[in-house]
């Protein structure tokens, strides 16, 4: 299959991609699909199929890291990269002689992006984790659930994807910035922990001034106020309320056509609990849909409670494109948008397997041995 024609703002920027599962691929699917020129390196045979979404927008080819030209081969196209990306536990590059020192030894410009969860040093670096492992240290799960049950996994958005994904891309970015600079690359050490303690900034300074408790489901936009939260319609579907300010909270009172006040005092956390009962009932008078053609749309900032089926057709995300559907699979489009340099999908996620030589060819690198 002849290269697409790459398109947007990262056009030009060369990455090599040492396949893995989790953030590292989606970051790599974030800058792929805003034009960077990308080759996945996995195992000799590997393939991705339609439903690998995380691995379209650049190629893959198979290596195998412990041979000897294979690894030279590698290194000839971490000569040719701007970035390096791997998401391996601490000391894996560095047994198949792809440290940061090896690699500088032949690029010295490159940015090498590190993503594990715990990060490359500290005593849980060389332990295995997952995502709820990696909020759990960071003070994001214990704030998340409902009072007096267990906190909710928020399947892995928050570590993997958030304070992972998203900070080794921000890093990634500023690295090679700064490459522009001074001529010299640098390793970027993406921990999940320290991601999401990052994104828990805002938090850490409310509990810091006295108004953020350490208590779930006891705070203004942790569900505990009757203003921040999800309420089940007449039919068991779900409709979510952030009316926070208090022009819009006024706007949902006006809406709902009351004829008294949900509250006195809506700031009162006393008076939550009474509240929330009575927009409980409320809310399970009339099917969802029925609430979101009054709400919807207005400033009372209510927006229905939808799944993956029925995510991809509201008129919203049809109107901004936001999914499309490649080899029978919906899929998200590329985000965020650009006015003048928008990016694409480069290659579906089935159409990502190439040969060794094409990947070459395309870099201009000859294979070793």
């Amino acid at each position: 299959m002849a290269a697409p024609k790459p398109s947007g703002p990262l056009v030009g920027l060369r990455i090599v991609e040492f396949a893995g599962i989790g953030p590292a691929p989606l970051c790599t699917m974030l800058m792929a699909d805003l034009g960077a020129d990308v080759i996945r390196i996995g195992r000799p045979g590997a393939t991705n199929t339609p439903g690998d979404v995380t691995h379209r927008s650049r190629p893959q080819i198979g290596l195998n890291l412990k041979s000897d030209a294979d690894r030279e081969t590698c290194l000839r196209l971490l000569e040719k990269a701007d970035v390096l990306i791997e998401g391996f536990r601490p000391g894996v590059m560095e047994r198949v002689g792809l440290s940061p020192e090896a690699v500088f030894e032949r690029n010295e410009k490159i940015v090498y992006g590190r993503m594990t969860g715990w990060g490359q040093s500290g005593p849980l670096a060389k332990a295995a984790g997952h995502d709820l492992n990696y909020i759990a240290i960071s003070g994001a799960l214990g704030a998340m659930g409902r009072k007096g049950e267990m906190p909710d996994p928020p399947l892995n958005l928050v570590g993997d994807y958030g304070g992972g994904a998203l900070y080794l891309a921000f890093g990634l970015l500023a690295g090679v910035f700064e490459a522009q600079r001074s001529g010299k690359g640098q390793v970027v050490d993406a921990a999940m922990t320290d991601g999401v303690a990052s994104m828990m900034a805002m938090f850490y300074g409310f509990k810091a001034i006295g108004v953020w408790k350490n208590e779930r489901e006891a705070n203004f936009i942790d569900g505990g106020a009757h203003y921040y939260r999800v309420y089940e319609c007449a039919d068991g579907k779900m409709i979510s309320v952030g009316a926070l300010e208090p022009q819009f909270y006024a706007e949902l009172e006006d809406r709902l056509a009351l004829d008294a006040p949900i509250t006195d005092n809506r700031e009162d956390p006393a008076v939550w609990p009474s509240a929330r009962d009575k927009l409980t009932a409320l809310f399970k008078t009339k099917p969802r849909d029925e609430w979101c053609a009054l709400l919807e749309g207005t400033d009372a900032c209510v927006a229905g409670v939808l799944d993956m089926d029925e995510a991809p057709g509201h008129p919203h995300n049809v109107a901004r494109q936001t999914f499309t559907t490649l080899e029978d699979i919906v899929q998200p489009a590329p985000a965020p948008r650009f006015s003048r340099t928008p990016g694409e999908i480069g290659r579906p996620a089935g159409q990502t397997n190439v040969t060794v030589d094409e990947a070459l060819t395309a870099w201009g690198v000859e294979r070793a041995g």
